[in-house]
């Protein structure tokens, strides 16, 4: 079964939401909100590519999903309902536009313009900065083949625009996704 224009995948370890922490054996729920979207699954498995798909992503491969992709949403009468993406079964149709990156061969590639930062903790400085990480400024985890092409690589220290952080967390690692035109510098 493959789609003329959609990826179809199915969540990782068949899970919408990765609301639960194991402490010593035992799961406890983090969040027991639907629409927290911290707590949404966005890893989802490849089953099958487009038709006449021709890239690097394989069948077997992971996809950074849009956090709306596998919840659940309660229509007007209060039903639990799946969204849009939503096909069969446990099967959903990812578009082109609601992945950012993707896991080939135990890599992570980031996908069209999208880019991830790390953030780094505060740097001490004469100035008052409020929060745990430094305004603006992190480390290129994973640039994009644009980015890459302008000289900046991964480990790169680089600054941003505001508002542009929308976090993530990959290999347990908190990072934030942008687009490459949200990059201002390389430091």
């Amino acid at each position: 079964m493959r789609s003329p224009i959609y990826f179809i995948v199915k969540p990782l370890d068949d899970k919408r939401y990765t609301n639960t922490k194991d402490i010593d054996g035992v799961d406890f729920i983090t969040s027991t909100s639907e629409e927290n979207h911290m707590a949404s699954n966005r890893l989802g498995v490849v089953v099958s590519t487009p038709l006449g798909y021709n890239g690097e992503i394989e069948v077997g491969d992971l996809l950074l999903v849009h956090h709306n992709v596998f919840k659940f949403y309660n229509d007007m009468k209060g039903r639990r309902q799946s969204g849009k993406s939503f096909f069969k079964d446990d099967l959903f149709f990812i578009e082109d536009d609601q992945f950012f990156m993707y896991k080939h061969n135990d890599q992570w590639v980031c996908h069209d313009r999208y880019c991830f930062v790390k953030p780094v903790p505060v740097e001490e400085s004469f100035i008052m900065k409020l929060g745990k990480e430094e305004p603006l400024i992190g480390i290129m985890k994973y640039p994009n083949k644009y980015l890459s092409s302008q000289g900046v690589n991964s480990g790169d220290k680089i600054s941003f625009k505001p508002e542009s952080e929308y976090e993530f967390t990959v290999d347990d690692e908190k990072l934030y996704r942008m687009y490459d035109h949200q990059i201002t510098m390389k430091l």
